[in-house]
């Protein structure tokens, strides 16, 4: 069993928020700071990617040592210095919000509420047509209360928050940045057999082999696309926070593993889903803002955290013996 791990995204994060700053600082057009970044991104994960794949180097010795570099670089480029993001067309790129004329005016903006509830129906529908579906077909199914009562979860939530969103300033452009990508890797992952091989080498790469697929061309690819996700949330990252120094992405490759696994990923590799991650990435975020809120400290917080992702591991590797899948 495989579990593709990558040690390195919160350095390569802070390399590209770090470029980006550093060009953005001496002028340079934020269109072409931006391609750079990313371009560098690319570098790291098709090197990554060809050590690991092709080279056969332990995904976490290659990329401990690339958590290492990248960060080194990521000082040298900023001198050790914090760089502030100044440049209005770069942030308007991430940080605006979306407003629609004559229809958001005083204070409300009725358009994050309208699509709230468009995308409630739109998850509604899909979700009921796809369990109408696997019924047919003879397939398991949760059955139509289970699907109805996990539907009107999602839709409050959704509701919940286009409301909040209706009180401040609207959709920020950088949550449609997240859902994009969360929607092309979603797709990716389901429904295209290029997605299905990395769940195939997850599960058992001797037999992926047996069957025909390279596994060296899947290794190669995911850690090319961590690489460049990586790069483009260093600007997302970069332009929220309107600064870059040197620590920034740290132990974001330990909150990554733990979205991950507290997402429904499998300690014996070969499951999961880019929603069940995502899901796991909001639950850690409101674990970290609820500790910060109280005030607790930073060793409580580790404590808390480290409990949490040994809880969801645990529950995980005692499914899987029960199961038999171990």
């Amino acid at each position: 069993m495989t579990v593709i791990v990558d040690l390195s995204v919160g350095s390569t994060l802070c390399l590209s928020a770090a470029l980006s700053a550093k060009l953005l600082s001496v002028g340079t057009n934020p269109f072409i700071a931006i391609l750079l970044s990313l371009a560098v991104a690319c570098v790291i994960g098709i090197w990554q990617g060809w050590l690991i794949g092709y080279i056969h180097i332990p995904p976490f010795i290659c990329t401990l040592a690339g958590m290492f570099l990248f960060r080194g670089i990521a000082r040298v480029i900023l001198d050790s210095k914090t760089v502030a993001v100044m440049d209005k067309k770069f942030l308007s790129l991430f940080t605006s919000y979306i407003q629609i004329p004559g229809l958001d005016v005083n204070q409300r903006v009725i358009s994050s509420m309208a699509v709230g509830i468009l995308v409630a129906i739109a998850i509604t529908a899909y979700t009921f047509i796809s369990e109408r579906n696997k019924m047919k077909k003879g397939y398991e199914s949760a059955g139509i209360k289970a699907t109805a009562i996990k539907v009107a979860i999602f839709d409050l939530v959704i509701l919940f928050y286009a409301y909040k969103l209706m009180s401040y300033k609207g959709i920020p452009i950088m949550l449609i940045w997240i859902l994009v990508v969360v929607a092309i890797f979603a797709f990716i992952t389901s429904s295209t057999v290029f997605g299905r091989y990395f769940y195939a080498v997850g599960g058992n790469e001797k037999a992926t082999r047996l069957s025909g697929i390279d596994p060296r061309k899947v290794y190669f690819w995911a850690y090319f696309l961590m690489s460049l996700l990586a790069g483009l949330s260093g600007l997302l990252v970069g332009a929220r926070i309107g600064s870059v120094d040197g620590n920034m992405g740290n132990s974001y490759e330990m909150d990554a593993i733990a979205s991950c696994f507290i997402g429904g990923a499998s300690a014996y590799g070969g499951s999961g889903t880019v929603q069940g991650i995502m899901i796991g990435a909001i639950l850690l975020g409101v674990i970290n803002q609820g500790m910060s809120i109280l005030g607790l400290p930073d060793q409580f917080q580790y404590i808390v955290k480290g409990a949490v992702l040994l809880g969801a591991v645990v529950f995980d590797v005692v499914s899987n013996h029960k199961t038999g899948k171990s």
